[in-house]
């Protein structure tokens, strides 16, 4: 029987009982939150029971962006929190994770893992891990895809103190050593291949080319996914199979770590370099999960409200991530491995909802583009599964249409004589969390988000003036910032040794104030409604990437001397991102050639990278100093006017400006691109 007292006002109430706080608005209650930083966060720490051997001295030593020390003198670890959990969910009869994958779903059945057999597993691993030599602080590395094996390896890693770090089996060689390159891993797991669409991709070339370009990994560790025989050994690397480490019996032996010891590394791209290597920790990752999972999310333990929770995501976007953080508060969640559209060359976006009815979910998560494409293909979710079970509807990567809204409100199960619950949130990579998000006990408004997360100081914020300070902003679209700091902001990036590329990142335009690159509005009533990326950065699908590792797949190819890539995503329409290229003197781009470069993107990155459409220019717009001029391109596509974002005297080469004016003309009089 899940309940019907919201967790919310279970917060609420002990807020009341237990520091006599009282609060007559969610409003309220959200400028205390952001007011009283430690206050509030000290709450969230007893409120859901973090235990640590050793007192904290202070909630927040300081308050400042960047080098904010939370929680100084506690002990935790992530591994040991999850597993508080295990014996009472167990009793009660809730697993902790509920799996399917196409074949599986195909045949209707799910594979559960008990909350004692996930601690066994992960016992196991990480005993093994460590008579391998992996030592706190130590970095493990997996290119896997979103199966049971993945969470056991990363809570392995995490009760041992080492730092994880996963891509997706999908990603091409390019993508993945500009990202491990980076961090020198001890260990490698990896699969053989995954599965998708119901076609088979052998990866093992793609292990080969890694370990020979990992001289650290010292351990490769394989996952047979598919069945197949790698041999990952080499000189000064011994091979291991993961199926084999996993059925040891050990004792969960979890290490007390500082609140802020690393957890992971994730990476978010920026517009130059490679990708961000972003460090997040422990604790301030837990706090941030609790606090969402419960409070925004409305989904508590199994054991005392039925719960099971679902995001579809792939091992490479931080939703698998925030996903797994929901078994931290003892929810059972139900992972699907493989595509959401069905079989290639047989669309059928009824496979997730076919998932969502056989596990029983009550919390469905994906990305926006998902449910544009259901609308889009007729689907009718109701027809297709049981979905008597559901009750809340989440969205993120990208802007929610308002015809999306109304598609979930008509399609899926009413609750309670009411529309189904649609909690769209925006958040990000670069802090493992959420800046907005949705509350059950709010209303909610058609393409708009329901409030900013409690503890999340986010405003909007005009440009700024002299002194590098913005005007906040209400009803107006401005940048997204965050003016106070977060737990789970990250702790640094992994090399930046004097920080500068940190605060480059976010503290470039406003002085110690968190600018995260989304234009947003909020409304008076307290939601909110994001616009889009305010910077270069592609918001693909759902899943955020950085231009510069399209650039480096591209001008590989012998043709091609220069490019430019925007993604014009804005308001939730839908995304074009258009790619310019100029070519060798003497060549025109032609089917082939386009051909070639799509493919290029495609095999060295992944299918999300590749663009709408390519066009040959004779030059692409560059400032003085040397920087492509992806911003400016942008908002003149978007719509702006070419004096105001395209600076000629600026320009090393303001002739080739014309070509994009023209472009941006026959776009907006609805003719087709040149």
């Amino acid at each position: 029987m899940i309940s019907s007292e919201h967790h919310i006002t279970r917060y609420r109430r002990w807020l009341h009982e237990q520091h006599g706080l009282s609060f007559d608005s969610y409003d309220a209650l959200w400028r205390w939150s952001t007011n009283d930083l430690s206050a509030f966060w000290g709450s969230i720490w007893d409120y859901f029971g973090l235990q640590s051997p050793t007192p904290h001295e202070c909630v927040l030593r300081k308050a400042v962006m960047p080098g904010a020390e939370w929680f100084p003198g506690a002990q935790l670890n992530y591994a040991q929190h999850l597993f508080s959990h295990a014996d009472a969910s167990h009793a009660a009869g809730h697993p902790a994770i509920v799996f399917s994958d196409e074949a599986m779903l195909a045949r209707g059945e799910l594979r559960q893992i008990s909350w004692p057999e996930l601690r066994r597993q992960v016992a196991a691993c990480a005993a093994a891990f460590k008579a391998l030599g992996v030592q706190r602080g130590d970095r493990v590395c997996a290119v896997m895809p979103n199966v049971p094996e993945t969470i056991v390896v990363f809570l392995a890693c995490a009760s041992l103190g080492a730092i994880w770090s996963v891509c997706s089996p999908d990603m091409g060689p390019v993508a993945v050593l500009d990202r491990f390159r980076q961090i020198e891993p001890k260990l490698l797991v990896a699969c053989d291949g995954y599965r998708h669409g119901g076609t088979a991709h052998d990866r093992r070339e793609l292990l080969k080319q890694l370990l020979a370009e990992l001289p650290s990994v010292r351990h490769a560790v394989l996952w047979r996914n598919l069945g197949l025989d790698a041999d990952l050994a080499g000189p000064g690397r011994q091979a291991h199979d993961l199926a084999a480490l996993l059925a040891a019996e050990a004792a969960f032996a979890p290490e007390r770590l500082p609140f802020d010891h690393p957890l992971w590394v994730v990476y978010s791209s920026g517009t130059t370099g490679l990708p961000k290597p972003i460090v997040h920790g422990h604790g301030g990752v837990m706090l941030e999960a609790l606090k969402m999972g419960a409070l925004h999310n409305d989904v508590g333990p199994s054991r005392t409200g039925g719960d099971r929770f679902h995001w579809y995501s792939s091992t490479g976007w931080i939703m698998w991530n925030s996903q797994v953080g929901v078994l931290l508060g003892g929810t059972t969640i139900c992972i699907f491995d493989g595509s959401p559209a069905g079989l290639h060359g047989a669309p059928d976006w009824g496979v997730l909802w076919r998932f969502a009815g056989l596990a029983r979910c009550s919390f469905f998560g994906a990305g926006a583009a998902f449910y544009a494409s259901c609308l889009k293909a007729g689907v009718e979710p109701q027809a297709v599964a049981d979905l008597s079970a559901l009750r809340a509807v989440g969205s993120t990567g990208s802007p929610l249409s308002i015809d999306c809204y109304h598609w979930i409100w008509d399609k899926l199960p009413r609750v309670d004589g009411e529309r189904i619950w649609l909690a769209p949130i925006s958040g990000g990579t670069d802090f493992a969390g959420a800046f907005i998000a949705g509350l059950p006990t709010l209303p909610v408004v058609e393409g708009e988000m329901q409030c900013r997360c409690l503890g999340a100081a986010v405003e909007a914020w005009s440009e700024p003036d002299a002194d590098g300070v913005g005007r906040p902003l209400i009803d107006e679209v401005g940048e997204l910032v965050c003016t106070k700091p977060m737990p789970s902001m990250p702790l640094y990036f992994w090399g930046d040794s004097d920080g500068k590329r940190y605060r480059d990142s976010y503290f470039d335009m406003y002085p110690g104030v968190w600018r995260h690159g989304d234009w947003i509005r909020i409304t008076p009533r307290g939601g909110a409604i994001i616009y889009g990326r305010s910077d270069a950065t592609i918001n693909r699908h759902g899943i955020r990437m950085g231009t510069a590792e399209l650039y480096r797949a591209v001008e590989a190819l012998p043709e091609v001397l220069d490019s430019l890539v925007v993604d014009l995503e804005y308001l939730g329409q839908e995304s074009w991102m258009p790619l310019f290229v100029v070519l060798r003197e003497g060549l025109t781009l032609d089917e082939a050639l386009t051909k070639r470069i799509k493919q290029a993107i495609r095999e060295a990155l992944s299918a999300r990278h590749v663009p709408n459409d390519v066009f040959q220019v004779s030059a692409i717009p560059r400032t003085l100093s040397g920087k492509k001029m992806e911003l400016p391109v942008k908002k003149l596509l978007m719509g702006a006017a070419a004096d105001s974002v395209l600076k000629r005297d600026a320009m090393a080469n303001a002739d080739c400006v014309d070509w994009f004016v023209q472009l941006a003309a026959a776009r907006a009089a609805g003719r087709p691109a040149a």
